[in-house]
């Protein structure tokens, strides 16, 4: 059985004050862990910083003590004899122990000794969070002690109690030791447990003293945005524990662009939202309106391409950077002109569409791509609109509710350079697929968000209000829905007119498509079409 069930402590961000502590420390024969050389366990428990309950006995090892082990800590065979066996002190001491912080002094050892015991008699691993007064100290006062023992320590705060190398006494001296770092702990805002667990790995830095910065940030989900001292917004991000999450950053995390950002930093500005839903697409929003400078995986392009069919005789694929409604057909938008373009030519591989830009019937021949039979193009004349309708209406449905026309002579084509040994050839044709496979599943959802107009919906956080594919309000489990609009929705758009409306649109399509969540009411239907392609798996590459 494991000892993972205790509590969570409002997941870890539980004020000190109310934290339950077990400050222990072991003696044993000196051997490795595996060995069970255990010779005295001591524990002191504290609630609300009060002790509540002492644990202490001598164990008998099984095993002979070494002459240096007596001489360190006095426990010789003579001591032990009597004493219980480690299989029959260990269920009062994990009794004692509970959902406690375990606290030692360099306390991997102890748990090393006491998680082994604990697995060899079948009590699963020990999994209460720990505590270790040395590394405390290593970041609060190295610089005032001459070294880390917990003798050391001791006389420097100036316990009442003597560690001796016996387990209870150094235990209550590991617990005077203890109270005095989280005092000093709490000076530079260390007042609850997810911030004390962290704190021994927090940068040394000089852009430490900032951390003073997220003292008021709430334990709630949300956004954060991060300025410097001229105001400019510089770093967008979301979170489920605003106040954890941007702690973090000055937890040991020893990248070059966190470094720079904190001293960048001047002031954090915060907005709790009532659901994660709302947090990340206020992320989203707040980066395409402010662009920061930091945010550059989740930054929004600068260049967005949309894929348009257009309406002349012989309609062609064009990339475009304006989404005009004046073709057969729009789709994106994209990151760039590269992955647009990706697209397009996964499409090209699918269908002969015409590739020439020329007028028809203007040259004596047909381009090279005709020649090849990779286009049907009507550069010499010959093509008649009604001959190249099908291939229009195999775009055209490919983009709508037809995927396979599209996507099924993608997968065959790959089989058949596969077959042929082209392999590199066949990655190519591959990575063109899975880019318009993206395209297609977006562009679905986009449209399918549009017809149904205002939808209300309650899933994982809470329930939400669309309005054509854009997040209205939400609000938390429990909390009263709002009614819909009396104003009609607004037009459905056949793509998106932006990178981030498109951004948005696609969280809100993924969380409307988790188990958990529930259609309230919609104005319209919201039906996603099928996707009956070929899953590329039955392919052999």
């Amino acid at each position: 059985m494991s000892l993972g069930s205790q509590r969570s402590f409002d997941d870890m961000g539980a004020h000190l004050s109310t934290v339950p502590f077990c400050v222990l420390d072991i003696e044993t024969t000196g051997g490795r862990a595996e060995e069970l050389g255990i010779t005295e366990i001591g524990a002191a428990r504290y609630e609300c910083g009060v002790e509540t309950g002492v644990f202490q006995t001598l164990v008998d090892p099984g095993m002979p003590i070494p002459a240096f082990i007596t001489l360190l800590t006095g426990i010789g065979h003579a001591t032990v004899r009597g004493a219980p066996r480690l299989e029959e002190a260990m269920p009062s001491f994990l009794e004692f122990l509970g959902d406690a912080v375990i606290v030692g002094h360099n306390v991997r050892y102890d748990m090393w000794f006491l998680g082994a015991a604990s697995r060899a008699f079948g009590y699963g691993d020990i999994e209460n969070r720990t505590v270790d007064t040395a590394a405390l100290a290593r970041r609060l006062v190295r610089s005032e002690v001459r070294n880390l023992r917990l003798g050391t320590l001791a006389a420097h705060f100036r316990s009442p109690v003597k560690p001796n190398h016996r387990a209870l006494e150094d235990a209550k001296a590991t617990a005077h030791v203890l109270w005095c770092l989280l005092e000093r702990a709490g000076t530079i805002g260390v007042t609850h447990l997810d911030d004390l667990l962290e704190l021994p790995t927090a940068k040394g830095s000089p852009h430490y003293r900032k951390i003073s910065l997220a003292d008021d940030l709430p334990r709630r989900s949300g956004v954060y945005l991060f300025r410097d001292r001229h105001g400019v917004v510089f770093y967008v991000g979301k979170a489920k524990n605003l106040r954890t999450r941007v702690r973090s950053y000055f937890y040991g995390d020893t990248r070059r662009s966190v470094a720079t950002m904190l001293r960048e930093l001047h002031s954090i500005d915060h907005i709790v939202c009532p659901t994660e839903l709302e947090a990340e697409v206020l992320e989203v929003r707040f980066i395409a309106e402010h662009a920061p400078r930091h945010n550059r995986r989740s930054k929004p392009s600068r260049s967005p391409h949309w894929l348009k069919l257009t309406a002349e005789e012989f309609p062609r694929l064009s990339l475009v950077r304006t989404p005009r409604p004046d073709g057969l057909l729009l789709a994106g938008p994209f990151g760039g002109r590269e992955a647009a373009r990706l697209v397009m030519e996964a499409v090209w591989d699918a269908v002969p569409v015409r590739r020439c830009t020329g007028p028809p019937g203007r040259r004596p021949a047909r381009c090279s791509f005709a020649q090849m039979g990779r286009a049907m193009c009507p550069c010499d004349g010959t093509l008649t609109p009604a001959e190249y309708r099908v291939v229009v209406d195999a775009v055209i449905g490919g983009f709508g509710q037809e995927p396979a026309l599209l996507l099924d002579p993608l997968a065959d084509r790959i089989q058949s350079l596969a077959a042929t040994a082209r392999f590199e050839d066949a990655a190519w044709v591959r990575d063109r697929r899975s880019a318009l496979v993206r395209a297609l599943e977006r562009r679905a959802a986009w449209r399918c968000l549009q017809t149904a107009g205002t939808i209300r919906a309650e899933g994982p956080g809470g329930g939400a209000l669309i309005r054509g594919g854009r997040l209205e309000t939400t609000w938390p489990h429990g909390g009263q829905p709002p009614l819909l609009p009396g104003d009609p929705p607004p037009d459905p758009e056949e793509v998106a007119d932006s990178g981030g409306a498109a951004e948005e649109a696609h969280l809100v399509w993924k969380w409307l498509n988790t188990p958990e969540t529930r259609l309230v009411d919609s104005d319209g239907p919201l039906l996603m079409p099928a996707m009956p392609a070929r899953p590329l798996e039955r392919i052999a590459i």
